[in-house]
């Protein structure tokens, strides 16, 4: 993290160093650089990050919209708003910041070196501006490259955290009321090769849950544990 003080050549160290986390290499570095200096360096508050901050908000809600929406045919509305709201979450731009290495790029004043690390809105804040940023630099195909590389991860770390825990509860539930073990059978397939779409049951015993359409059968077993789920709850 660099101060205001700096000379000119190590804030053009840090656009290079930026540029090469980013994997993307700016035609205007004067939005970079806007995009790495926080409101405690700038001269002005509107040549500070945050009206780029702002922008890249609304970007990044679009492109994360867009992504689940594509990858999840069969969810609904509620489901994709839960999903679309931890991914967009302070936690998880801040988390991207720092797996990225990019908060060594922040420009920030005195007062913000001390203690103990920075705050997660501002590093939340400073992935949206340099979101932003790219937007404006190269388009929304590029934000979309970044917002891909960057929250692919976050996004199958999300469905496996669902996954285990739906398919866990109902082998708990399952097993305590009948003794039996839930197991997963795929009733359909749809799509070409490289894109199918499964559609999986949840069977205990003789009984055959409500089946969920799925990307891939991990995601399919996920929601059709939850389905078996909704319905032993309805009948509690």
């Amino acid at each position: 993290m660099t101060e205001p003080h700096d000379p000119g050549g190590a804030r053009q160290s840090l656009i290079d160093d930026c540029e090469q986390l980013l994997e993307y290499s700016f035609r205007d570095h004067g939005l970079l650089q806007c995009s790495l200096t926080h409101a405690s360096a700038a001269p002005a508050r509107l040549e500070s990050n945050e009206r780029l901050e702002f922008l890249g908000d609304a970007v990044l809600g679009t492109l994360i919209c867009e992504t689940i929406y594509r990858r999840f045919p069969k969810l609904p509305e509620g489901e994709l708003t839960q999903l679309k709201s931890s991914l967009v979450s302070r936690a998880t731009c801040a988390k991207i910041t720092e797996q990225l290495g990019i908060d060594r790029c922040l420009i920030i004043g005195k007062g913000l070196r001390a203690g103990h690390g920075l705050p997660s809105s501002i590093l939340a804040g400073l992935f949206e501006s340099i979101l932003g940023a790219v937007y404006l630099d190269g388009g929304i195909e590029a934000a979309r490259r970044l917002v891909a590389r960057c929250f692919a991860p976050e996004i199958e770390d999300l469905l496996e955290t669902d996954s285990t825990n739906f398919k866990s509860a109902l082998q708990q539930l399952s097993q305590k009321r009948s003794g039996k073990t839930p197991v997963y059978r795929t009733v359909d397939e749809q799509g070409p090769d490289h894109a199918k779409c499964f559609q999986v049951a949840a069977v205990v015993g003789c009984h055959s849950y409500p089946a969920a359409w799925g990307p891939s059968k991990k995601e399919a077993e996920q929601l059709a544990a939850r389905n078996a789920l909704s319905e032993l709850d309805n009948e509690s």
